[in-house]
């Protein structure tokens, strides 16, 4: 069986790897990103695939960077037929690409050469995409831009966040990958070049990406909303403080009047927001310090949020 570098962070990437252990493929070693701080305590955690990893009894390598020559001539030594890379969180340089007889071989949560980057999932949500998929795709300098060796697509749900569409994700690919490794081993795909005409990019997402522009459509936001979460989360302010938006809905009412962009309507024990265009239901919310809640308990408790304009403040860290 062919020998396997494996290098992959999030949890999307334990799905692949742990497909190519159950396959019987040699993972000879899994490269992670180094333990990073998380939670309120800001403690050291290791990556979800570090403690797969460990669980399965797999070799570790946690470079900061793989520029290095040593870290390079490590991965040289271990005599890698292949490397396989799902959401590792580096670029790979020609020389670590170089290194393996069969190349390196990538999963990527997205129909290429639509949504190259890091946020193909989020992406393809906001842009209201109909369907989205995995790509297996042969690395090459360049971001995401490989030729492709096998694509299998799927619908996007109504209710799909990134949290939810990027899990279906992961264990298509890691189904597509374990199917097409041995075709490619076997020298039996040609690698199809990817048609630069349609691509398209999503870059990392960073907190501020969150932010909610009210002046945007109802539909944007609705989509907006469910493409941010369940990271960095969308977020408005009201009375100087935080409020999460966790979950919305598209307005079954019409709205009435006149208001500024922001401006929560309240109808039916129901919390709407005059958006850009139409109405936006907050079926879920969350107040800065507060428990997360329904919009009718949160009417309840805040008698003056009906009324209100949403956003006019941006407080502390969500300053942009």
């Amino acid at each position: 069986m062919a020998r396997v570098i494996f290098m992959g962070t999030p949890d999307f990437a334990v799905s692949s790897l742990a497909a190519l252990v159950e396959a019987n493929y040699e993972v000879v070693a899994v490269v992670t990103q180094p333990d990073a701080p998380a939670g309120r305590g800001q403690q050291m955690r290791p990556s979800p695939v570090k403690q797969f990893a460990q669980q399965r009894g797999l070799a570790v390598l946690q470079p900061a960077s793989l520029k290095p020559a040593e870290v390079v001539a490590q991965l040289r030594a271990l005599l890698p037929d292949l490397i396989v890379v799902a959401a590792f969180g580096q670029i790979l340089r020609q020389d670590v690409l170089d290194l393996p007889r069969h190349g390196c071989v990538n999963v990527h949560a997205s129909l290429l050469p639509r949504w190259r980057g890091a946020s193909p999932v989020s992406a393809a949500i906001a842009a209201g995409d109909a369907r989205t998929g995995v790509t297996i795709m042969l690395m090459e300098a360049g971001l995401d831009a490989g030729p492709i060796l096998a694509q299998r697509e799927i619908p996007i749900a109504p209710d799909d966040t990134t949290g939810t569409l990027t899990e279906r994700l992961a264990h298509l690919g890691a189904a597509l990958l374990v199917e097409t490794l041995p075709r490619w081993l076997a020298g039996e795909i040609t690698p199809r070049r990817q048609d630069e005409s349609l691509v398209t990019f999503a870059p990392r997402l960073k907190k501020e990406d969150g932010w909610i522009d009210w002046s945007q459509s109802a539909i944007a936001l609705e989509r907006h909303v469910r493409a941010m979460t369940p990271w960095p989360g969308a977020y408005t302010t009201w009375q100087g403080r935080q409020l999460k938006i966790l979950r919305a809905a598209l307005a079954d009412v019409q709205p009435a009047g006149e208001q500024w962009a922001g401006t929560v309507i309240a109808s039916g024990g129901r919390a709407y927001v005059r958006c850009g265009d139409g109405l936006l239901r907050l079926v879920a919310l969350q107040l800065e310090g507060r428990r997360a809640t329904d919009d009718e308990a949160f009417l309840r408790g805040h008698p003056t949020f009906a009324g209100s304009v949403l956003g006019e403040q941006k407080s502390g860290e969500d300053r942009i």
